[in-house]
């Protein structure tokens, strides 16, 4: 499932869960709106970790958990703590940063 931020509390939702996966988006993104259905197919295949889109204009703070200066990035958080990131429109790209966090 997929969490779509609603308000700037992308903090708690990286405290309240063990890996957290992050699409940082905007609305006039036109490869953020390419990303999201592969950014939801990983989200049904990975049903222990957390996915959330992310506003990268509404919510400055969750903005602030990664750098975000190129968008979709996507960001991976495990136990509280940013892992890494990637700024891509590669569906390979994505998947191997998944893969990262859930090996580790």
């Amino acid at each position: 499932m997929v969490q779509t931020l609603d308000q700037d509390n992308l903090t708690a939702i990286i405290h309240e869960n063990d890996t957290v996966v992050v699409q940082y988006v905007a609305s006039w993104c036109g490869n953020c709106r390419l990303m999201k259905p592969k950014f939801k197919k990983l989200a049904t295949e990975n049903e222990n970790i957390v996915f959330v889109l992310a506003d990268a204009e509404k919510f400055p703070d969750s903005r602030k958990l990664a750098t975000v200066d190129n968008l979709p990035t996507f960001a991976t958080f495990k136990s509280g703590t940013f892992v890494n990131q990637v700024q891509t429109n590669k569906f390979e790209n994505l998947k191997q940063l998944v893969d990262e966090v859930t090996s580790n």
